[in-house]
């Protein structure tokens, strides 16, 4: 896995505006990157703009990430905002769409709790205090860019705002719910890390469009609600998109897929997964680690949850995110089997031999981020058996906190990839193989190339 993480000069002012902590005072957070924007990654969006999913996916991986100007842009495929079938041209429209959808989202909550419009302060944060005053700031300066649109582009909106208010109408909200999420929200909003360029500044005012997004987002998904962690999620969209909208749009997606992981049961099954994939890997840390005193892998909680954001530096851990969203492993295991299949296909072994062993498939619910929280482990293996109980355990874990090293770290977790699935068809290649040798080596090879490793 190579390291993209570098800055690219042929960029358009538009991707500048979408990449990681590009933030000026004085942007508007609700404007949106220029639907016609290009990834200029090879091969990956062709000429009319639409997107090889499988290629753009690929290429997080083998590459270590997208670099910076093209991040925003490749979020918003990567996470679902844009169909990757979309064309430029369907994609203004798209956008129109989304962003009066949400207009009128935050609207019929802000209608519905009225005292949940503005964050209550006690006056003791100065910072939030100036962060209200630059967040009013900039929506009067977005009300006032709304009245200078021209007539053809108020009638479009006005229609699309008409859909978007039928397609809302029955959309009802729990009062003490909404305000519950809302509480919990604003407390969380203020622990934001706020050492990001991001949110110093004028940037404060982004923690108000933060919540904003937060309390829409609880409003029209009352089956998730909000949960603590969600604010550090959210806000590494509303950082890379620089937009209200987008960054709603495409939290909404990321959340579709992992909402579950706030829950209770959900992030359970996780660790259990990650303690099963220890076991696998290396079977006497994993014993240790389940004794009495350390009966549960509960201190990888935070990592799991929130995607390892504070134990790299920050633009580290951005990259890390996008490598973990792109669901590699899903994808190469389909690749590997179809390899296994080939090769057995051109095994001479007769009816009988070929019955003795079925092929097994990779186990896909070991997601690249459990070998990530995997290799972290067995790097630290000798700290991690001197531990004797959970108490010691959290303060271990919670040392490595911004001292990890990515590159290093994503090749240590690609060689235990690799190697459990070699593990996987080793029984299988070793009964169907062993007149052949060659046959096993081409398969090991083809495994080899679709993990990249050097």
């Amino acid at each position: 896995m190579e390291d993209s993480n570098h800055e690219d000069p042929q960029h358009t002012a538009g991707e500048e505006a979408s990449s990681a902590g590009s933030h000026r005072p004085g942007v508007r957070v609700s404007a949106a990157a220029p639907c016609g924007a290009r990834l200029t990654l090879p091969g990956v969006m062709d000429a009319e703009g639409r997107v090889d999913e499988s290629r753009l996916r690929m290429h997080i991986f083998k590459n270590g990430g997208v670099c910076p100007s093209e991040r925003g842009l490749a979020w918003r495929f990567l996470f679902g905002m844009y169909p990757c079938s979309s064309t430029a041209l369907e994609r203004s429209l798209l956008q129109e769409q989304m962003l009066v959808r949400f207009r009128v989202m935050k609207t019929k909550w802000q209608q519905f709790l009225p005292s949940a419009v503005r964050m209550h302060l006690n006056g003791t944060d100065a910072e939030l205090v100036a962060a209200v005053g630059y967040f009013d700031q900039r929506q009067t300066l977005a009300q006032q860019q709304t009245q200078d649109q021209s007539d053809e582009v108020r009638d479009r909106l006005a229609f699309l705002e008409l859909q978007a208010q039928i397609l809302f109408e029955r959309v009802t909200f729990d009062r003490e719910e909404l305000r519950e999420a809302t509480r919990i929200i604003d407390k969380d909003v203020a622990r934001t890390n706020r050492d990001l360029s991001y949110y110093q500044g004028e940037g404060s005012a982004n923690l108000l469009v933060l919540r904003d997004i937060l309390i829409t987002y609880a409003a029209f998904h009352p089956e998730v609600g909000y949960a603590q962690g969600m604010n550090d999620l959210c806000s590494r969209f509303l950082e890379v998109l620089n937009s209200e909208v987008d960054a709603y749009w495409s939290f909404s997606c990321y959340m579709e897929k992992f909402s579950k992981d706030f829950r209770a049961d959900g992030l359970h099954r996780k660790i259990e997964l990650e303690a099963a994939l220890l076991k696998e890997l290396d079977p006497s840390l994993y014993a240790h680690l389940v004794t009495d005193s350390m009966e549960s892998f509960t201190f990888c909680h935070r990592w799991l949850l929130l995607g390892f954001q504070r134990e790299f530096e920050h633009s580290d851990a951005l990259r890390l995110f996008e490598i973990l969203s792109c669901d590699h492993l899903e994808l190469i295991s389909q690749q590997v089997n179809r390899a296994r299949y080939q090769e057995r296909l051109a095994q001479t072994c007769s009816t009988e031999d070929s019955s003795e062993s079925e092929l097994q498939a990779i186990n896909t619910d070991f997601t690249f981020e459990l070998f990530i929280c995997a290799a972290i482990l067995l790097e630290n293996r000798e700290s991690l058996l001197r531990c004797r109980d959970e108490v010691q355990l959290i303060q271990f874990t919670s040392s490595l906190q911004g001292t990890l090293e990515l590159n290093s770290t994503l090749k240590k977790a690609e060689r235990h990839l690799y190697n459990y699935c070699k593990r996987c068809a080793w029984d299988d290649m070793n009964v169907c193989c062993k007149t052949d040798k060659s046959k096993e080596e081409n398969f090991l090879y083809q495994l080899r190339s679709l993990l990249v490793l050097k």
